[in-house]
């Protein structure tokens, strides 16, 4: 079996990595290329089209917008999906999409079934992004918040003294391991016939923020950070939701690290 894996960034690696893992050959591909990955534009129709002889058995679109714009997301998420759709016709097709399509402000839990309503045209492209791909028969998985060896914001701002709860600390934080996403992308490429349209990946225990912070003040011996105002620039939005992945949980996937904290002190050592 063989994957066509657009995007060889911090979780494309580890989504490569779990493919051979389980004896797949896995063709990497990047805009620069480099790293052992094929050079590719996937908003060029004709770049994507010289993946022709790649011949894979299913791709897996997970490349990063370069913390990019609107446009970026237009070329890279909507035109890149679109392109692959048409080039690789009848090849599955796998998008990760992330949770911030979830608008909901009021702390409800939601599901695949909830409405998504992204106040952000960035939201409002990934949006577009996994029309294209339900519509070509593919399948999207909406990550929350991904951490894990060498990142997580969350932990290095409170190493480093700069985290601030907001307002009340009520907001509920959405985390996924790094690890675990690229373990349930692999997961939602062995389905089958059961592996189309939506999945959310998050892990088993959204926080509340001020509780975040409490109990990583308890782990680490530090104070808990300083009360604030929401910041109303974060690129994502402010929402403030529990993203349920029972879905992906029903078919058999289940997260190693079930929680932020469980996965605290591995990802501190790499900061």
């Amino acid at each position: 079996m063989k994957l066509l894996l657009i995007g060889n960034g911090y979780l494309g690696q580890a989504v490569g990595r779990v493919f051979l893992e389980h004896g797949w050959e896995v063709v990497p591909v990047s805009l620069s290329g480099g790293e052992g990955a094929r050079a590719a534009d996937v908003s060029d129709l004709s770049s994507v089209r010289g993946l022709a002889d790649a011949s894979p058995d299913f791709i897996v679109h997970c490349a990063a917008s370069g913390r990019g714009g609107p446009e970026a997301y237009q070329r890279v998420y909507v035109d890149g999906c679109r392109n692959l759709a048409d080039a690789f016709p009848g090849v599955p097709l796998l998008f990760t999409s992330s949770s911030s399509v979830y608008a909901q402000t009021d702390g409800s839990v939601v599901t695949e079934e909830s409405p998504a309503v992204p106040e952000r045209e960035t939201g409002r492209l990934l949006l577009a992004a996994e029309k294209v791909v339900l519509e070509a028969g593919g399948t999207v998985a909406r990550l929350s918040g991904i951490y894990g060896p060498g990142r997580s914001v969350i932990l290095k701002k409170f190493l480093s003294g700069e985290a601030v709860i907001e307002e009340d600390g009520r907001r509920f934080l959405n985390q996924i391991h790094r690890d675990d996403a690229a373990r349930a992308v692999f997961h939602l490429a062995s389905a089958g016939e059961k592996r189309g349209g939506i999945f959310n990946v998050s892990d088993s225990t959204p926080m509340a923020q001020g509780e975040c912070y409490r109990r990583l003040a308890e782990i680490f011996g530090k104070p808990l950070p300083p009360s604030g105002p929401r910041d109303p620039d974060r690129k994502r939005g402010w929402t403030h939701k529990k993203v349920s992945a029972a879905k992906l949980r029903g078919t058999g996937w289940q997260p190693e690290f079930p929680s932020f904290l469980d996965a605290v002190p591995s990802v501190a050592a790499t900061l």
